[in-house]
């Protein structure tokens, strides 16, 4: 593993790679309020043993990244779009492949809609474009917790790592048993290394912009791997089917009893999709360029 912080446009992002330069790249975008850690060093590690050169980083305001004054962000989300590009500028990459988690995978969308000529494939975990409003809302159960979160106090380190607890399993699906100490540790090891914890559990809630770009989802070309859990109780699975008939040719696996998660439990499954997913669109450029 490698860690760099990068600096471009006047931007701070914090970056991780695992694995050989020489391999085709693959960028991971976490979602909202989440720091890059949530892609788990394991996860990582496996993608870059099955030769792909794997790329994360903490979005702005979570982890190591720059942070604005909580409350008032100076960008929105066509700026963390063009955020994943400045990653790949800053190590050198023409194009690559691009798998977003919830917030992530919109980010995903936005980036390749704005720059398709840079973005080799999509993977869209858990995540939608939102483009059709009649699709189910998230779970009342999870806008009241995350309603609740202005009675943490976020000088509290007991407090803050029990709210993030409590998070990940209100999120997790039927099919998983908790694991509260594994969660309270990437919690902790997540607070350490987050900036400003308040602009990290807030800011990102009051971001705005890029429908320009999501209304040309139906547009995207590069091949599209679609991953949702059947119980996603803040995207529920409506949105993954409808997503996947958005984009053309895009392939849904689906993870059943699965919440809005990356467990463990699921990474056979979705690693073994990624690799096979992504090992297609490199056979394709192949044969593309003889």
């Amino acid at each position: 593993m490698t860690e760099q912080l990068i600096k471009v446009d006047g931007i701070e992002l914090c970056t991780e790679s695992f694995g050989r330069k020489e391999d085709p790249a693959i960028l991971l975008i976490m979602g909202a309020t989440a720091s890059m850690i949530w892609w788990e060093d394991e996860f990582c590690q496996r993608l870059a043993d099955a030769g792909r050169f794997v790329i994360r980083y903490d979005n702005r305001d979570v982890g190591q990244s720059m942070n604005d004054e909580p409350g008032n962000p100076q960008y929105g989300l066509e700026d963390m779009a063009d955020d994943a590009i400045r990653v790949l500028d800053a190590y050198g990459i023409s194009r690559a492949h691009v798998a977003g988690m919830s917030l992530g995978g919109l980010l995903t969308l936005m980036a390749t809609v704005k720059y398709p000529e840079r973005v080799l494939s999509n993977t869209l975990i858990m995540t939608s474009s939102f483009r059709d409003p009649s699709l189910p809302e998230m779970e009342e159960k999870v806008a009241a917790f995350f309603a609740s979160a202005d009675q943490v106090n976020w000088e509290n380190e007991q407090a803050i790592l029990d709210f993030s607890v409590q998070k990940w399993n209100l999120l997790r699906g039927s099919k998983h048993a908790p694991d509260e100490d594994k969660v309270r540790r990437l919690a902790a090891r997540e607070l350490h290394r987050t900036r400003n914890w308040a602009a990290s559990m807030f800011n990102h809630g009051l971001l705005a912009g890029g429908e320009e770009l999501i209304a040309g989802v139906p547009d995207i070309r590069v091949p599209a791997l679609v991953i949702h859990g059947t119980e996603d109780p803040i995207i529920p699975y409506a949105h993954g089917e409808s997503l996947a008939r958005e984009i053309p040719g895009a392939r849904l696996l689906t993870l059943e009893g699965t919440g809005h998660e990356l467990h463990e439990d699921d990474w056979d499954a979705i690693l073994d999709a990624i690799i096979r997913h992504t090992d297609g669109v490199q056979k394709s450029e192949s044969r593309s360029v003889k």
